[in-house]
């Protein structure tokens, strides 16, 4: 059973979106978004941990395309279902190794930048930059910012789960 079978459909709320999405309606705006969540896909970073700091960044900011979308990217690459609920409580889960922690620690900080003065501590940046090298750090900090612009949008317009 999946996670699309469980949903009564027929039950569900109609949610529609206030306005097409801006990166269409604007010329080049979505080759500039693509081009900035590229960036980082096409370093040495895997895949899986992409949506995995994708999901978790979706789920602080209540997007729901995207939190569904990245559920599923991550349900792709092989995760099962205790892994992809326990993004949410990740600091409790024993589903996560250090590098992924470090990265969602970090998915963290940066999503929540209002929250302290220092979001991004030495000690966090200490534990991040002891499992990434600098190219690696660096297009994890481009998929965090591009996953925040991506979220913020979406929210903006409320852009539906399953929608385009």
């Amino acid at each position: 059973m999946t996670i699309d079978q469980t949903i009564d459909t027929t039950a569900a709320v109609a949610i529609k979106a206030r306005m097409p999405h801006p990166a269409f309606l604007l010329e080049g705006g979505f080759d500039a978004l693509s081009a900035l969540s590229g960036v980082a896909a096409s370093t040495d970073l895997p895949q899986e941990l992409l949506h995995l700091v994708h999901l978790r960044a979706s789920q602080i900011n209540g997007c729901s395309w995207c939190t569904i979308e990245h559920s599923k990217e991550m349900r792709a690459d092989g995760a099962g279902d205790e892994r992809v609920f326990g993004v949410a409580a990740w600091r409790e889960a024993p589903f996560f190794t250090a590098r992924e922690r470090a990265a969602l620690a970090l998915t963290e900080a940066l999503t929540r930048i209002a929250d302290r003065p220092d979001p991004v501590s030495d000690a966090l940046w200490d534990e991040v930059s002891a499992q990434f090298d600098r190219r690696q750090l660096s297009a994890l900090i481009l998929a965090i910012s591009a996953i925040n612009v991506w979220n913020r949008i979406n929210v903006a317009i409320r852009q539906p789960a399953g929608q385009r």
